[in-house]
């Protein structure tokens, strides 16, 4: 798993601000053992599995339950005693949903907590130190469990909670922050609703304008109704069939080890699990760490069978992504692969969740979610955060709804290993208006398996990514992500008709709406404005509505306190996003990444460098005459 630091990576860039869980001693902790030399379930998830006694998916609540988050912040202690009351504050060295740790100050202080007949803490879970939705403020009583003196002579003491942090959230926060986000959602698709209806009373006065916001209002409000319908597969522990990951890499020395980890320490069957990792001829130290990390997992969990579950591939030049993949599945030898990007990292039970909707013999392809590992670093990263999340619990939830997702993302998907084999030579040698694409592999391949199978999304597979914190990553990420949206909705226009009546119309209006959109914004803020002196107002409380629903559906599902970044999104979106799209359309041919050194994006400096140059000469014989 991910660790809660703080990453410097040079004195331009923004610090990330990560999950840190106490590493286990233990390398593998998830594995199933065999042998049953140890058990997967930790010992403070065990009172988790009375309070889940009849929850299905105990066992996975009672594992996350004993994850220790590595959390520096004040705590309150109030002990009772025969009526006498005794507080002082002291600092937590960390945190799980069932205790804190504390560092004492002296034993009179653990005198006191042993004595105590009541015990009562007051602390702050801070933003990014538990995973997303635990931030809040905390008053809960607790019993102390074990104490101890540190090899530095420092007096600890853990208490135990007498309710879960979970309990404790939802009978303090989330059914008060449900009820109100369920009321302000019901309240904002009402107001829609009545705001489109004006549109048709005024339709005959500009048919075009009032016809994009009808089937922008339609496309909107459809898809947070099959979003919230959507139901994901429940888990047969019993269904294990045979994966193969297989993450590409290139130029990752700081995530990859993080990567390959998350991906063996998976609890599913050893017999039914590899890895298989190929860098595309890095240029950093990705291949040194690669070693290093397959070294490590044969000396400290050789028992696991990691030296014949776990390979890696370098590929003699950089070919690009497509090809790693396709290397990676031509060595799998199971019947699913899954791909994964090498800066993200899987939940300990994502494969097993993920497989599910493989028991249908039609279901071609599944994208699992995918949470944003850097939330709470700064505004650009909590954006996306609320972004991420909505794009996979409502966007992708809708489509999964007709078993058509248009988009198995890259941080992971799985797909049937011979649908891959079947389309592999279209897919590298893909080609739009005769460039050679380069990026958009996950909506490619998400094509070639659309076009014939089922596909879908399963919302308990959960991975981790890292996205970018500097606006001008984030920008050439987003151009690249516009450009490879457009070249595939124009080939997947070709065969969606095909699918659910329902679903093809959402898609054709999905593609649509984005695309008219800069042309419907300057029509109404700038054009209407100066020409009829009329201010904008509904369409700004149209952006308005939007970006509330954005935020409130946050609220609903995540009951984070990130929800107003959804706001702040939308905002940004129609400021700047919104008019990438444009230069999309001229442009979406373009192969280069932006965000690396790719082949494309080398042979596209070249001729920028060569362009300058000719320039230059030109520039300096106009002088000399």
């Amino acid at each position: 798993m991910l660790t809660q630091k703080k990453l410097i990576k040079n004195e331009n860039e923004e610090v990330d601000i990560l999950l840190n869980p106490r590493k286990d001693r233990r390398l593998l902790a998830n594995i199933p053992d065999k042998e049953a030399i140890r058990t997967t379930v930790d010992r403070r998830g065990k009172k988790v599995i009375e309070d889940y006694s009849d929850d299905p998916n105990v066992s996975i609540k009672s594992k996350k339950a004993g994850i220790r988050y590595i959390m520096k912040t004040d705590v309150k202690v109030r002990c009772e005693k025969n009526k006498s009351i005794s507080s002082f504050k002291i600092k937590s060295i960390d945190v799980s949903t069932t205790g804190i740790l504390l560092e004492l100050n002296d034993k009179e202080q653990l005198n006191i907590i042993s004595e105590a007949d009541n015990i009562k803490l007051r602390f702050k879970v801070l933003p990014g130190s538990m995973p997303e939705g635990y931030e809040m403020n905390v008053n809960i009583h607790g019993k102390k469990v074990r104490d101890s003196i540190t090899a530095n002579g420092k007096i600890v003491c853990g208490i135990e909670f007498l309710e879960n942090l979970a309990q404790y959230s939802d009978r303090k926060k989330d059914r008060y922050v449900l009820v109100s986000s369920s009321l302000l959602l019901l309240f904002i698709s009402i107001f829609i609703i009545l705001m489109r209806a004006e549109s048709i009373v005024y339709f005959e006065f500009n048919k075009w304008i009032y016809l994009y916001s009808i089937i922008a209002a339609v496309f909107l409000l459809s898809r947070y109704l099959f979003g919230i319908l959507y139901k994901p597969i429940s888990m047969d522990i019993d269904y294990t069939p045979g994966v193969t990951i297989i993450i590409p890499c290139f130029n990752e020395e700081e995530w990859i080890e993080n990567t390959i980890l998350s991906c063996i320490n998976q609890d599913y069957p050893i017999d039914k699990l590899e890895v298989i990792v190929v860098d595309d001829c890095s240029n950093d130290k990705s291949v040194k760490k690669i070693k290093n990390t397959l070294n490590k997992l044969k000396n400290e969990a050789g028992r696991f069978d990691t030296k014949n579950r776990v390979k890696y591939f370098v590929q003699e030049k950089n070919m690009g992504k497509r090809d790693a993949l396709c290397r990676g599945v031509l060595n799998a030898k199971h019947d699913l692969v899954v791909f994964v990007d090498s800066d993200s990292f899987l939940d300990p039970f994502a494969i097993r969740n993920l497989v599910q909707p493989f028991k249908d013999p039609k279901m071609g392809g599944v994208s699992g979610r995918t949470d944003v590992a850097n939330t709470f670093t700064n505004t650009l990263t909590k954006m996306q955060s609320v972004r991420y999340y909505i794009a996979f619990r409502i966007m992708k939830a809708a489509e999964a709804y007709f078993d058509a997702v248009t988009c198995l993302s890259g941080p992971l998907s799985c797909y049937r290993k011979q649908i891959v084999i079947d389309n592999m030579d279209n897919w590298l040698d893909q080609r739009f208006l005769g460039q050679k694409a380069t990026f958009g592999d996950d909506r490619a391949m998400t094509n070639f398996v659309l076009n014939g199978y089922r596909t879908s999304y399963q919302d308990t597979a959960i991975c981790s990514t890292i996205v970018p914190n500097r606006y001008k990553v984030f920008l050439k990420q987003q151009m690249r992500w516009k450009r490879s949206w457009l070249r595939e909705s124009i080939i997947a226009g070709k065969f969606m008709w095909k699918k659910e009546p329902f679903m093809s119309a959402f898609f054709y209006m999905g593609v649509f709406v984005p695309i008219a959109a800069p042309v419907i914004v300057i029509y109404n803020l700038i054009y209407v404005p100066i020409t009829h002196k009329i201010f904008p107002t509904t369409f700004l409380v149209g952006l308005l509505m939007m970006s509330l629903m954005m935020s409130f559906a946050q609220m609903f599902f995540r009951k984070s306190t990130t929800w107003i970044f959804g706001m702040i999104f939308c905002i940004y979106y129609e400021a700047v996003l919104l008019w990438q799209m444009p230069i999309a359309w001229v442009t979406f041919w373009k192969s280069t990444w932006g965000t690396r050194m790719t082949p494309s994006d080398i042979e596209a400096e070249r001729k920028k460098k060569k362009s300058f140059n000719i320039l230059r000469k030109k520039g300096e014989n106009a002088v000399e005459r």
